[in-house]
C-alpha cells in the first residue's frame, strides 16, 4: 500500500494551508455565548464563500468534490492553523450524512446549500426530561394530520438551541410499537407556530442551552418529515455518523 501523497493532494494541502494561514481569526469568544456565536458565524460564512466549509460535498452544494484523503488533509491543516471550533457542526457533520443517504433530491437541494452557507443553523432534539441517553424513553409525539404531522413535547439540554434556526430529532410516531421502534426523524423550523425556545444560563457562562417546547407544531409531510417508514435505519445512520465524521458525506449504509 502506497501511503505517500499524490501531487494533486500536495497541491490541495498547499492551497488550503495558504488560505487558512491568511484568514483564520484569532481570539474569538466562545461560540456558546451570543457575541461569540455571531463572530463564529462570520467565520463560517467566510469559509463558505471560499468553498472551504464543506470540501467533500458536491460543488452544487458549495463544496469542492474533495476526495476522502483531501478532506482529511483539510481537517489536518485546519487543526494546524488553529481554526475555531465549527458552530455549524450539528448540521454539517451530523444531519447532512443522513440527508445525503436518505433524503430525496428535493430535500437535498433545499436543505444542504443553506446548511453549508450557515443560513440555516441546526440543533439536536434528542434529550427530554425523562429521556436522556436512553432514546427509547422518548415521549414527544408525532401524530398524523392532513398533509403532514403534528409534533408535541419537550426537548431539553439543547446545545445552542437558543441560537439556532432549526432542530432535528426523534418523535414517537407509533405509541403501540416496542420502545426502540415507532420513532420518526423530523426536521423542524424553530420559528414554526407552536414552537417555544426557552434559553437558560449556566454557571460557566454558556448562553446557548435551551429547552424547546412543541405544542401541536405542524410539519409538512414529504418536506420536513423524513420519508422513511417509522423505525427504519435513519436514526442509526445519524448516530453512526457521530463517530464516522466523514465531513458531511456518508461513508456507507449503517445497520438498522
Amino acid at each position: 500500500m502506497d501511503l505517500t501523497f499524490t501531487r494533486v493532494e500536495e497541491a490541495f494541502r498547499a492551497e488550503c494551508r495558504t488560505w487558512l494561514e491568511a484568514h483564520v481569526p484569532r481570539g474569538l469568544l466562545s461560540g456558546d455565548t451570543r457575541e461569540g456565536f455571531a463572530a463564529h458565524l462570520d467565520w463560517e460564512r467566510a469559509l463558505f464563500d471560499a468553498r472551504w466549509a464543506v470540501v467533500s460535498w458536491p460543488e452544487a452544494y458549495g463544496g469542492r468534490d474533495a476526495s476522502p484523503m483531501e478532506w482529511l488533509i483539510f481537517e489536518e491543516e485546519y487543526y494546524r492553523a488553529g481554526g475555531p471550533h465549527r458552530v455549524t457542526q450539528n448540521g454539517i457533520f451530523l444531519l447532512a450524512p443522513t440527508v445525503f443517504e436518505f433524503g430525496t433530491p428535493e430535500q437535498q437541494d433545499r436543505i444542504l446549500p443553506r446548511m453549508a452557507a450557515a443560513q440555516d443553523l441546526w440543533c439536536q432534539g434528542w434529550s427530554e426530561p425523562n429521556a436522556g441517553s436512553d432514546l427509547a424513553g422518548i415521549q414527544s409525539r408525532a401524530t398524523r394530520d392532513e398533509g403532514g404531522w403534528r409534533l408535541s413535547g419537550q426537548k431539553t439540554w439543547t446545545t445552542r438551541g437558543a441560537f439556532c434556526t432549526h432542530l432535528f430529532g426523534l418523535f414517537r410516531s407509533d405509541p403501540d410499537a416496542e420502545r426502540h421502534r415507532g420513532l420518526t426523524y423530523f426536521l423542524v423550523p424553530l420559528d414554526a407556530p407552536g414552537v417555544t425556545v426557552r434559553g437558560f444560563g449556566r454557571l460557566d457562562g454558556d448562553e446557548g442551552f435551551a429547552d424547546v417546547f412543541l405544542d401541536e407544531v405542524f410539519v409538512c409531510g414529504g418536506r420536513e418529515a423524513r420519508r422513511a417508514r417509522p423505525g427504519s435505519g435513519t436514526t442509526w445512520s445519524r448516530t453512526g455518523s457521530t463517530r464516522r465524521r466523514t465531513g458531511g458525506r456518508p461513508s456507507g449504509p449503517s445497520p438498522a
